[in-house]
């Protein structure tokens, strides 16, 4: 017998059957967690954690609640084989989990469900012709045939959508619960995850963030016994996976996931707590997956005995005899449920199989990727002070928070310290500890709730200590923030800003120029300006912008270029160039560092005369200023601080070569940094920089 979870007045008695059929209690048995879980004894320390507390009525609304998604997932069988359904991940033996959760929750509670939670889906009465839809791909589908099964979200039904990496989206539900404190909504959040899930690093950060920031979050774990084909065993040590909230400072609770009424007294208990008392909870649900992973996939891995004995637990057998033995339902009302849910999902596969066909339209395709956006640009006052780059950045994100009152910033040491850069030094006096959020070291995690805020419509400003440590949260950023409005409409309002770049000597972990990490993902938006005054437009722009922005900004100009600002409030658009100096001999496009380098190079070659142009934005770039400069010149060069393998610049030169062409008199040059990491050494350094080779390849491209 364990306990888990007394202090919240609920504990739990487990009492372990082995493989085998022994007895065990408190101990590891030879197959950790692969175990027939016989009973699961909650003992009611609160009154009313039973059915017989309940409502005849309540107690049929639950039945016909769990009856409806078996009986989907049935259907959805027999039109896999028919080959109607190109995939399915049953969740059969499972829906008390997802049924009851979900039936606990008020609807304007957000869930993050997974491929296993039709019962989220069927208790938020989401349609089930677009359901239908959405699993054939068809027009009415959710994700209009752009992603499959339960890839998608909903927000009139409080649903968002889950990714196939799973642990990503715990991350997403702590952000929004944040929200809903920010907000004083008196609202949770609750978030699946399977056992296989809680060994994903998201996972932690997530739980570790949440409890850190009072989260008002259910971190709901489905056990069941597998992650694919690999047993529990194999996956931790731990003997329940509730245990691990200890580590994080948590309530954890493990019940019976297979039996409805635990399941949704436990959520309705914990929720209404939550609500007086916001923080994070982690509940385990111990269940079963009677078929595979997947249907293809089967279940041959799995003992047989172990199937046999999970299924005498099947949870609608179990709840639909305790309501027949209470004589709540008759036979006859079984009957009439099962005909009733029949006739449901017969009308609505045939209106979903009379659905049309998804429209093809690559420009449709196309500007779906991006939340629509016209910004009414600001324009800058006529009254200016003179301000260095990291000083105008600073003005930026300051007008930015009192322009808009939902806007969140959050970093590591960005409160009181004011970061490592001082960009944020005085802000919290100002705009106080709820907006100006320190972070743990959880860059993953932080990303994800930014979208979580952005889920609940407010905005969040990310600073990266250093754009090299994005890495840490790159999944966040190319999976969930880029493609979640192409998926399923929602916007992704995210700043990411990133001190990037080299010439510091801070070495290979803290000088990368990492822009084309994200150059090739469709979604983004990217920024990286060169003068102070550009930086700090450029900056509103992305705090207005409703799609996710990595904002580049580099170290080194931080405090070597200065110039005069506009004060207050105003914004410069994406994918305008600025031409720094006009010139008819070539053009050089660069970005970031590198403009300085070329008006150097000018500077010292009066003979030259150059049009440089600074492109500003990376996404979207403004092709027309590049086409019009190459046009009158004749000649291009692109430049980057970036290695020259696979940079920016190689994208630009072979655009400028494909429709530049005829105006050509030269092949297009590129000068970029060594292909090697950045080294610490002063003297490797400049090597490395593309900078020490950028006179000669101006040369060569004159002369040729």
């Amino acid at each position: 017998m364990r306990e888990v979870g007394s202090s919240c007045g609920y504990a739990v008695a487990i009492l372990i059957v082995g493989p085998l059929g022994s007895v065990t209690a408190g101990t590891h048995c030879p197959r950790p967690m692969l175990f027939v879980r016989a009973m699961v004894v909650a003992r009611k320390l609160i009154p009313g954690a039973n059915s017989a507390s309940h409502s005849a009525t309540k107690l049929r609304g639950l039945y016909q609640a769990l009856l409806l998604p078996r009986m989907i997932e049935e259907k959805m069988l027999l039109l896999l084989r028919q080959g109607k359904v190109s995939k399915w991940f049953s969740g059969i033996g499972q829906e008390a989990i997802s049924v009851g959760v979900t039936q606990a929750l008020n609807p304007a509670d957000y869930i993050l469900p997974l491929h296993r939670n039709l019962g989220v889906f069927t208790s938020r009465g989401v349609p089930l012709d677009r359901l239908i839809s959405q699993w054939q791909g068809t027009e009415s589908g959710y994700t209009k045939g752009r992603d499959r099964s339960f890839h998608f979200g909903t927000k009139e039904h409080h649903i968002v959508g889950m990714i196939s990496h799973l642990g990503p989206q715990l991350c997403v539900a702590g952000g929004i619960a944040l929200a809903e404190r920010l907000l004083d909504t008196g609202n949770i959040a609750a978030v699946f995850s399977g056992e296989g899930g809680t060994s994903e690093g998201d996972f932690h950060e997530a739980l570790n963030v949440a409890a850190v920031w009072k989260s008002p979050v259910i971190f709901v774990v489905e056990n069941n016994g597998y992650a694919l084909s690999t047993p529990t065993q194999e996956q931790f040590c731990c003997r329940q996976i509730a245990d691990r909230a200890q580590g994080y400072g948590i309530e954890g609770l493990t019940i019976d996931g297979n039996d409805l009424i635990e399941v949704f007294d436990t959520v309705t208990r914990l929720s209404a707590s939550m609500r007086k008392e916001a923080r994070p909870i982690l509940l385990e649900c111990m269940t079963f997956r009677m078929r595979g992973h997947e249907e293809a996939s089967g279940v041959k891995y799995v003992p047989k005995d172990l199937i046999a004995a999970w299924a005498a637990k099947d949870p609608l057998k179990r709840f639909e005899q305790r309501l027949l033995q209470d004589r709540v339902i008759s036979m006859e009302d079984v009957k009439q449920e099962r005909t009733h849910c029949k006739q449901l999902i017969e009308e609505a596969c045939e209106r979903a199989f009379a659905d049309k066909p998804v429209s093809v339209s690559s420009s449709v395709e196309l500007s779906d990727v991006y939340a629509s956006f016209t910004q009414a640009e600001v324009a800058p006052g006529a009254q200016t002070t003179r301000r260095r780059f990291v000083d105008a950045i600073s003005d930026g994100l300051r007008e930015g928070l009192r322009r808009h009152e939902r806007l969140v910033f959050m970093g590591q040491d960005v409160a009181a310290y004011g970061g490592v850069f001082k960009v944020s030094e005085g802000f919290l006096d100002e705009f106080g500890p709820q907006r100006i959020r320190n972070t743990p070291l959880c860059e993953s995690a932080i990303l994800g709730a930014a979208l979580g805020l952005s889920v609940r419509g407010m905005k969040a400003v990310v600073e990266m200590q250093f754009a090299d440590f994005v890495s840490c949260g790159f999944n966040q950023i190319v999976n969930n923030l880029a493609k979640v409005h192409y998926r399923w409409g929602q916007a992704a309002d995210v700043v990411v800003r990133m001190p990037t770049g080299a010439g510091t000597g801070a070495g290979p972990f803290h000088s990368q120029s990492n822009e084309a990490w994200f150059f090739k993902t469709p979604g983004l938006k990217i920024a990286y300006p060169a003068f102070p005054a550009d930086a700090k437009g450029l900056l509103l722009s992305a705090i207005e912008d409703p799609n996710p922005v990595m904002f580049f900004e580099h170290k080194q100009l931080y405090r070597s270029v200065a110039e005069e600002v506009p004060n207050g409030y105003y914004t410069i658009p994406f994918g305008k160039a600025r031409v720094c100096r006009h010139g008819g001999a070539a053009t050089v496009v660069a970005y970031g560092a590198a403009v300085h380098w070329a008006l150097e190079a000018q500077a010292q070659h009066p003979e030259w005369d150059l049009e440089i142009i600074d492109l500003r934005t990376l996404a979207p770039i403004d092709w027309e200023s590049i086409r019009s400069s190459v046009s009158k010149t004749s000649r291009a060069i692109v430049v980057h601080e970036d290695s020259l393998l696979g940079g920016v610049g190689a994208e630009v030169a072979a655009w400028i070569g494909e429709n530049c062409f005829a105006c050509l008199d030269c092949p297009v040059l590129r000068v970029g940094s060594l292909d090697t990491p950045v080294p610490f050494n002063s003297a490797l350094e400049a090597n490395f920089l593309g900078k020490s080779r950028l006179v000669q390849a101006i040369q060569n491209l004159l002369a040729f």
